[in-house]
């Protein structure tokens, strides 16, 4: 009887609620990191680069942009999803580090969003921001959730020292990550990829 409940309790359907339960429970770490991302789009939007960053970012991009030449949609679909697979994670799990590196990462990319943006908008109009829209439209949830949950994580290795609860949330990061964030980052590169590839 005790087996078949707790057979019960792990299906996939109540896996994926309790993740869902969990980034509810996270959601003020979360909405720091969309705070700090979109503050950082705005800067790099509005206020122009340094010319040396402006440099770095543009030989960035156009590394990107060569690595991936003459992919296949098979091909770019499965980089960018790696690439944000390996980002996403790392935030996470690195937020263990006092949650310092989520918030780099959501500096960071915010930054550089803002920046891309502002490049686009020059070259093509304000209504390109309407065909970038739908690029970030299940990649940014999922970065989002997997900062939140490194800074959470970082904060209660601050505030908390109690390892049995550190260890819950740790686990509970990782399933949300497998249940949740990985899905989204599954569907994200497939309609990147498309959108790319037909451009």
């Amino acid at each position: 009887m005790a087996q078949k409940k707790i057979r019960k309790n792990n299906t996939l359907l109540d896996n994926y609620k309790r993740s869902w339960e969990f980034i509810k429970e996270s959601r003020k770490f979360i909405f720091v990191i969309i705070g700090i991302f979109l503050f950082f789009t705005l800067v790099g939007f509005f206020i122009p680069a340094p010319d040396n960053i402006s440099k770095w970012i543009a030989d960035y991009i156009k590394n990107i942009i060569d690595e991936t030449a003459g992919f296949s949609i098979i091909q770019l679909t499965s980089f960018i999803f790696f690439n944000n697979l390996k980002s996403s994670f790392i935030g996470m799990i690195l937020g263990l580090l006092l949650g310092i590196i989520p918030v780099f990462i959501a500096l960071f990319n915010g930054y550089i969003l803002g920046f891309v943006l502002n490049e686009s908008v020059k070259a093509n109009g304000i209504f390109i921001l309407w065909k970038l829209l739908p690029h970030g439209i299940f990649e940014l949830p999922a970065v989002f959730i997997s900062l939140g949950l490194g800074l959470n994580l970082g904060t209660k290795i601050l505030f908390n020292r109690k390892k049995g609860e550190l260890r819950k949330m740790f686990y509970n990061s990782l399933k949300v990550f497998l249940f949740v964030i990985i899905p989204l980052l599954i569907i994200a590169a497939i309609i990147e990829g498309i959108l790319i590839f037909l451009n």
